[in-house]
């Protein structure tokens, strides 16, 4: 046998990387990614920050400044971070918290009460993946300042001046070198997050400046957020447009010791039974958790007790499901707790068992006061289950059809499935293909062993304006439904997805985008956690294809690769070009390496960033008033490309 050698391994492979060097050896660790997601979650490290100030009482305003270099400015009027020698690093504690992971005033039980920074990585990895930062801190009427580089101390903590007012004001630019895809803040995005947390905190005014665009007035595009009703409102802003069964929405809130509880609810005439929000911590709690579980739960209880009790429901009655209870339901569910305790696929998921208990207790408590307080809007509650139950039986025939005795029988399967022969799940994917001729040339171009292919004929039903029945009784959604494997509903079982990425791949057209918007909505209403998995994709075909020669093709993706190639041609010599609009334009050849081929292949992978924002557009352009949607087509008609007149 022979000798064993270290082969080299000894204490020169040890690489010990010291205060912030591993946030830039591994990002991604840190913030997710490096893409825009990971960028903006920069400004919501900060932010977090100032916003514990304010859950801790000491903070009322916070101010986000998006400079014309793409810089941002966060100011604050906390307390301002401490500025005294911290006893064991023998520096200033402002730059402990800066300069050092894992320092700072969550890890005490005295400085703060709740944090939602607990679930972030600390404003010392803003610094970290900055090429400077300025921080001032005004306290003990002083003005201080510091400055950073990529992590490191470039300028001691000095005092600058004085104040008459507490506070942080943090200044940062970050970092082209690791932000490689963008450095560009996008409005709408923090928008949209800022809108969240400022419901979520009722009382606090959080203001978004963007220096980088102008109003017809000349001032710096704004937008300030304050919400005296917290959550309240959150769900007024959900229900926005729609016919209310409850008004005023129903609120109650507890505190004990697993925390604080507080929920906002409102029933409307929609058929959706899965537009509940649940926070953590003003973290977005995706996946759900343990404080969904006991929401869920005392919901169902709560209303079956009380129909039972009334004589809405006979003692031959089934029960009413889950489902039927959250039909029509719009909710928030905001829970506060000291240490929050995160998992799931995206760490989006609340796992504190004591939260089950304390969200149930109060959602009992609050829900059944008012149900016997309220007997016209409690009528309206239960008839709307009652209806729900109703549809749901009688779709109990088609949803038996789509339910699956064994996840890979294939004798189940809908027949124009075209299969793929692997049975794992996470290698395999599902093409939803629009019409049976694209269909037929998707099946002669992929990959047998793990590409599958589902043509669908003509345009899906709307689940957003048709009840859960007649969803069911649709063949195309049966067929769709069946092929995924998952089921729906109650017995909706994520882990029975025959497919870890299930493409949506339509024409380029506008029949393809309404093909593309029917099924997301689908999704969003029937199949949620797929979209949170990140199992769900949307296909980039090429738009365009110029002609080299008799057999190369360059093939382009968007307008500004096109008029970037043409710039290359003289004005006589301009090549042909070929505009796409079906994928049946495109042999088989060409569809496998423009589209389907995973060397080359672009797709958009499908996510719901803002729980709200998604809801509401749903429920907006999908739903049965017309309004919202006329105001949106006026608002974008001058963005719409490539009609078909």
């Amino acid at each position: 046998m022979p000798e064993k050698t270290s082969g080299g391994y000894d204490h020169s492979e040890i690489k010990v990387l010291k205060g912030l060097e591993p946030v830039r050896k591994r990002p991604g660790m840190y913030i997710g990614s490096t893409s825009a997601r990971g960028l903006h979650h920069l400004v919501y490290e900060v932010v977090d920050n100032s916003v514990d100030e304010a859950l801790a009482g000491f903070c009322d305003h916070i101010v986000v400044t998006i400079h014309k270099d793409n810089s941002v400015t966060v100011v604050d009027n906390g307390r301002g971070i401490p500025v005294d020698m911290h006893p064991e690093e023998h520096m200033p504690t402002v730059e402990v918290v800066l300069t050092i992971l894992h320092a700072g005033g969550k890890f005490d039980n005295g400085a703060y009460k709740v944090s939602g920074g607990l679930h972030g990585v600390g404003v010392s990895v803003v610094n970290a993946l900055s090429t400077k930062m300025i921080v001032q801190v005004n306290r003990n009427n002083k003005k201080y300042e510091i400055a950073f580089s990529r992590g490191k101390t470039t300028e001691k903590l000095k005092v600058i001046g004085t104040s008459d007012h507490t506070g942080t004001t943090v200044t940062f630019w970050p970092d082209p070198e690791i932000f490689t895809e963008t450095t560009e803040f996008d409005y709408h995005t923090l928008q949209t997050r800022f809108r969240e947390i400022a419901f979520l905190n009722k009382g606090l005014r959080i203001s978004l400046i963007d220096e980088r665009h102008l109003d017809k007035d000349g001032k710096p595009v704004q937008d300030s957020f304050k919400y005296e009703g917290g959550i309240v409102d959150f769900v007024k802003y959900m229900t926005q447009g729609k016919e209310l069964l409850n008004d005023p929405p129903i609120y109650f809130e507890a505190e004990g010791p697993a925390g604080e509880v507080e929920v906002a609810m409102q029933w409307t005439t929609a058929y959706s039974s899965n537009s509940v929000l649940s926070f953590a911590n003003n973290i977005s709690t995706v996946e759900g958790g343990t404080h969904m579980e006991g929401f869920k739960q005392a919901v169902t209880h709560t209303i079956n007790a009380y129909a039972r009790e009334k004589g809405l429901l006979k003692e031959k009655d089934k029960n009413l499901s889950g489902d039927d209870c959250r039909e029509g339901l719009f909710a928030v569910i905001s829970v506060k707790l000291h240490e929050p305790q995160f998992e799931g696929q995206t760490k989006t998921k609340l796992g504190n068992s004591e939260m089950r208990s304390a969200v149930s207790a109060a959602v009992n408590q609050g829900l059944g006061e008012y149900l016997e307080e309220n007997p016209k809007p409690a009528r309206k509650i239960i008839d709307k289950a009652t209806i729900a139950l109703r549809a749901r039986l009688a779709a109990k025939r088609a949803r038996e059809i789509t339910h699956r005795k064994g996840v890979l029988e294939s004798f189940s399967l809908p027949g124009k499935l075209a299969d793929c022969s692997s049975k794992d799940a996470a290698e395999s994917e599902l093409f939803i293909v629009e019409g049976d001729s694209a269909g037929g040339s998707a099946k002669q171009a992929r990959n047998r062993k793990y590409q599958a292919i589902l043509p669908l004929r003509g345009k899906i039903l709307n689940v957003e304006r048709a009840g859960q029945h007649r969803a069911l009784s649709s063949d195309t959604i049966s067929a769709l439904i069946t092929a995924i494997g998952t089921n729906i509903g109650d017995d909706f079982d994520a882990e029975k997805a025959r497919y870890h990425r299930i493409i949506i791949m339509t024409d380029a057209d506008v029949d393809g985008a309404h093909i593309q918007i029917l099924l997301l909505t689908f999704f969003y209403r029937y199949m949620p956690e797929l979209i949170n998995r990140g199992y769900i994709y949307i296909a980039q075909p090429p738009l365009y294809g110029i002609k080299h020669g008799r057999k190369k093709i360059e093939y382009l993706y968007t307008d500004a690769q096109l008029a970037k190639a043409m710039k290359k041609y003289p004005e006589d010599k301009k090549p042909d070009v070929q505009r796409y609009k079906g994928l049946g334009e495109m042999d088989p050849e060409q569809l496998w390496a423009t589209t389907m081929n995973p060397e080359n292949r672009i797709m958009l992978q499908v996510n719901i960033d803002d729980a709200a924002d998604a809801e509401r557009a749903v429920s907006e352009l999908m739903g049965s008033q017309v309004a919202p949607r006329r105001e949106f087509i006026e608002q974008h008609a001058r963005d719409a490309r490539f009609l078909d007149i």
